[in-house]
């Protein structure tokens, strides 16, 4: 952890091309550490959520290099390590855990090192079904919530002021119905890193991602709808 720490700090610093080059071995030394924990976490995930059976590393972690075409800060590399343990890998569509290790001071991750599961984004077609599924489940989702593990919560950055047309805004679920994005987040203390302990943390998701990812391939079953059937 250390070594990772170390590295991502003195890019942080030095964040250019001349000094990655001249550096490519403590990249390749902290990456190689970094993808230790991530083997340690599929192997720890496996055994309570078969879906991700099979996911290899590089199945789920990202490249170091930025899309300069994305960059907000122009500068050419990330300080940060993420990996996204989805099934059918991080690109297939569907939510998962995600682990991140980093400097804290980037624009786009405010928080050093944290967890998080579901997925930064909810598709429109996606979000209209787990609305239903929430206002109709009498008290499922809420249950779910109910049951993670305290050190994680909700995201609710874009949560709506109003129900979205079409849902009851004195439903007893109509703060869930009114989020945009399905997402948990949470920090973890990154100076004495507990493997285990993220697995269980991750393990008490896993019916709110069941929930999620339910809704994602209802929704790929789904003849494809008008713009018009949205309820945003």
């Amino acid at each position: 952890m250390k070594t990772i720490l170390k590295f991502l700090r003195e890019l942080e610093m030095n964040n250019n091309k001349p000094w990655f080059d001249s550096h490519k071995n403590e990249y390749l030394e902290a990456r190689s550490h970094f993808n230790a924990l991530v083997e340690q976490l599929l192997a720890g995930i496996t055994s309570f959520d078969d879906s991700i059976r099979g996911v290899g590393v590089n199945d789920c972690t990202y490249r170091i290099y930025k899309d300069m075409r994305f960059s907000k800060d122009g500068l050419p590399y990330k300080t940060h390590f993420g990996a996204f343990i989805a099934r059918g890998g991080r690109k297939s569509g569907y939510s998962g855990y995600y682990f991140h290790i980093g400097t804290g001071s980037g624009e786009e991750y405010p928080c050093r090192s944290f967890l998080a599961v579901g997925n930064y984004y909810t598709e429109p077609k996606v979000l209209r079904i787990l609305r239903e599924d929430i206002e109709l489940g009498g008290g499922d989702f809420d249950r779910i919530i109910k049951n993670l593990h305290p050190s994680l919560s909700l995201d609710q950055d874009q949560k709506l002021k109003r129900a979205p047309l079409g849902f009851n805004a004195e439903g007893p679920y109509i703060d869930y119905i009114k989020l945009k994005n399905f997402c948990l987040s949470g920090t973890f203390d990154d100076s004495r890193l507990d493997i285990d302990q993220i697995v269980k943390v991750f393990r008490t998701a896993k019916p709110f991602l069941d929930y999620i990812n339910r809704a994602i391939e209802f929704s790929r079953e789904e003849p494809e709808p008008s713009l018009s059937d949205y309820q945003f």
